[in-house]
């Protein structure tokens, strides 16, 4: 895959993300895949692996934040890596709302997404609008 495929398949990755498609989200993912999320237990967040535990972490974001979405991306791949640059938004269950940039990134392999590791700035949570 060129880098201009890579850098298109990235940006479709995240088109998916706001359009809350899981069926296409894991199209993209590789059969070995692993997702490490932005807080958790561990010094990767937590580490969800293989297609089945990535499926429901990535279906934990909807259902956590209804809302989300990853905007302003910019998105760039070279050989087997990628980045995914956003600024992710959305209402919590109190109502306060979720404005922090963040960053995915990627490891390639045999064309899908083999790694998603992904970081949030830890800014808190904006009032919720009146």
């Amino acid at each position: 895959m060129s880098n201009e495929q890579l850098t298109q398949t990235i940006k479709a990755f995240g088109d998916a993300w706001n359009r809350h498609d899981i069926d296409a989200l894991m199209a993209f993912m590789h059969k070995d895949c692993v997702f490490e999320t932005v807080a958790g237990p561990d010094a990767c967040g937590a580490r969800h692996q293989g297609q089945e535990a990535v499926r429901k972490a990535f279906e934990a974001a909807w259902l956590t934040i209804p809302d989300a979405q990853w905007l302003n991306a910019k998105c760039w791949g070279h050989e087997d890596q990628g980045v995914l640059e956003s600024t992710f938004t959305g209402t919590a269950a109190d109502g306060s709302r979720i404005e922090a940039n963040m960053v995915d990134l990627l490891v390639f392999r045999d064309g899908k997404i083999v790694l998603k590791n992904a970081f949030r700035k830890n800014r808190p949570h904006l009032p919720a609008k009146a």
